[in-house]
């Protein structure tokens, strides 16, 4: 099982993609959201149905699954819902209750000092299957910017409490009961402030597939909680995650993903004292951090790069830089070139 074959697509006969990356400031979900919905749905319907229906759960098994493990996201579940049409289908995709599986690549990595904390991560995967959506929110009092996934999953993102989260795949084969990992991570940038609430959430709130989720707060505290559906979280004071948890079990996925590699350079990063800001952040735009394997869906999307105390945001691709904050956040495009010969950004 491959990327493109746990999406439940085929890979494009050509090597060159384009992705067109959208900022969208919506505090409270209306219009601007809806519109995302309709443009995304024709892709997530297939792909949602792409196991046969009887194998994703009912809408009453998922509104449950939501009340009984993240009661307080209800109300915003429901808003999302009603924008999308009320339909059952797309109700039952919007809770990420038991989605089909899908992998990822990703590298990230915290660097924590009394002067600062800053989350840095690379987003690997199929550049055709990304939505490229960064939002700015205020659905649950506080204010989020996250990249967006499943229409309101979080890939990566941070609050203005100063709590920054980011995934990435955990390198397991394993399916079970539970939800998506961005509507985890939803979940906690909208009602969680501090490393210790969102450390209680990753350790009680089920997964559906195998994740490794780096948190990391303003105060300088971090963790990476090792999530999984057949085993209880395991939830560490950890700056480095990438492709497997604690020890190789998927070996074909983990040698294509060079995982151990990309693991052995962030550590020896951290774990420098000369390493500063600028130095971890620049290690994710080259090899072995920056991938370019496209054809195999494991090439880097993005990297994005967190300052939770300073509220701000950097996306940034070759030649680009886009930097955003919760006081200065413009609504633009930008067009990113994939390819055999490279990332360009326009």
């Amino acid at each position: 099982m491959d990327s493109y074959l746990a999406s439940g697509r085929t890979p494009s006969v050509e090597l060159d993609k384009t992705l067109t990356f959208r900022t969208v400031h919506e505090e409270v979900a209306g219009a601007k959201w809806q519109s995302l919905f309709h443009y995304h749905w024709p892709a997530y319907e297939p792909w949602y149905l792409a196991e046969g229906e009887r194998e994703r759960p009912s809408y009453l098994e998922c509104y449950n699954a939501l009340r009984r493990h993240m009661p307080e996201l209800l109300g915003t579940y429901h808003t999302l819902c009603e924008l999308a049409g009320g339909g059952d289908l797309s109700s039952r995709l919007l809770s990420l209750y038991r989605p089909p599986p899908y992998i990822t690549g990703c590298s990230q990595a915290v660097l924590a000092s009394p002067a600062a904390t800053v989350l840095a991560r690379n987003y690997d995967y199929p550049p055709e299957l990304c939505e490229g959506t960064i939002l700015y929110t205020r659905w649950n009092q506080r204010r989020v910017i996250a990249m967006s996934d499943c229409l309101w999953g979080v890939l990566d993102g941070m609050n203005d409490s100063g709590l920054a989260v980011s995934l990435a795949f955990g390198g397991r084969k394993v399916v079970g009961d539970g939800f998506g990992a961005p509507i985890i991570l939803r979940y906690i940038l909208e009602f969680c402030d501090t490393v210790p609430e969102a450390a209680a959430v990753l350790a009680r709130v089920p997964t559906h597939m195998a994740y490794n989720i780096t948190v990391a707060d303003a105060c300088g505290r971090y963790v990476t909680a090792m999530i999984a559906p057949d085993r209880r979280a395991s939830i560490r004071r950890v700056a480095v995650a990438t492709n497997h948890q604690k020890k190789i079990e998927w070996y074909a996925h983990a040698l294509a993903s060079e995982t151990l590699i990309r693991e052995r350079q962030l550590s020896i990063l951290v774990d420098d004292d000369a390493t500063t800001d600028e130095r971890l952040v620049s290690a994710f735009s080259a090899p072995p951090l920056f991938r370019h394997d496209y054809r195999r869906g494991l090439g880097t999307v993005y990297t994005a790069v967190y300052r939770p105390n300073e509220g701000r945001t950097e996306f940034r691709w070759p030649g680009k830089v886009l930097d955003l904050s919760f006081e200065a956040f413009a609504e633009e495009q930008i067009t990113v070139r994939y390819g055999s010969r490279g990332l360009h950004s326009g």
